[in-house]
């Protein structure tokens, strides 16, 4: 059983890594909202009621737009008595095809590790964990090439980041630990640009000194973009400043409404993994 692994020593390496060559790919996770949607966490923003109904049809045309732009998306096994369940990008980090299953720093959200774990097992990464008493969550972590950008938020903590460095590092990685005081998550606050340039709206980032090359956006919702491919971006259909800003810097942007995630402190980043690399 899962908590049998969990007791061992976390300086062992439980699953060895494949010698297989990992090439490209273009799966995503997802999760479908649940039933007790509304009733999810809310620390930076004042809560306000959420259209479960209409959550599931602004779900639908996420997964929907993902398809249209060649993802095959995967759905994780429903955790319907975890509210926040949809946003399932907090529950693990994959990097070079080794996915590390996270602690979340809310108690009430563990219970969602359950099915991704089995998800990407299920799609032949190697798994690792975050070990107690450490939390992480994997909005907390921009992955831009090979550097990986962790927010010390109130979701993360010391030990989280330093566990991630420890399974990532000895893959290639190079962790950049950074403050987050302002908002939920690091991707609530920045994102990357396929060139690597990170995306932000100033008065949600802590340090933005911290990126070396740094844009800032009119629009909160802004910061939050999704690679889809070249240059094209997802992000909220709430941002059309920005939307327009990218256009113009030779991007060409797909917006969808995800508004009553947004209530939840949610964006367009949360509500998938993308897997970009897997072994053949």
């Amino acid at each position: 059983m899962m908590t049998d692994r969990r007791r061992a020593n976390p300086a062992q390496a439980l699953c060895p890594r494949s010698e297989r060559p990992v090439v490209p790919s273009k799966k995503a996770l997802v999760r479908r909202p649940g039933p007790r949607l509304a009733d999810g966490l809310v620390t930076h923003v004042e809560r306000e009621p959420v259209d479960v109904g209409r959550a599931v049809e602004q779900w639908e045309a996420y997964v929907e737009t993902l398809r249209a732009h060649g993802w095959e998306t995967i759905e994780v096994e429903p955790a319907d008595d975890c509210p926040d369940s949809v946003f399932v990008e907090d529950t693990v980090v994959v990097f070079r095809n080794v996915a590390l299953i996270t602690r979340p720093g809310a108690a009430a959200r563990r219970p969602e590790t359950a099915g991704v774990e089995e998800a990407v097992a299920g799609l032949g990464c190697s798994v690792n964990w975050i070990w107690e008493p450490a939390t992480l969550d994997g909005g907390d972590v921009l992955k831009v090439g090979d550097t990986l950008y962790v927010g010390r938020s109130g979701r993360t903590d010391a030990a989280g980041v330093q566990q991630l460095r420890a399974v990532f590092e000895p893959l290639g990685a190079r962790v950049v630990a950074v403050p987050v005081s302002k908002v939920l998550h690091l991707k609530s606050a920045v994102t990357a640009l396929p060139d690597g340039t990170v995306l932000g709206h100033i008065p949600r980032v802590d340090r933005p000194s911290l990126f070396p090359g740094f844009l800032s956006v009119p629009e909160e919702s802004g910061a939050q973009v999704v690679l889809l491919g070249g240059h094209k971006l997802l992000m909220a259909a709430s941002a059309p400043r920005t939307a327009e800003l990218l256009t113009d810097l030779g991007h060409e942007v797909v917006t969808v409404d995800i508004g009553e995630f947004e209530k939840l402190e949610g964006s367009v980043t949360c509500l998938s993994v993308r897997l970009r690399e897997l072994y053949a």
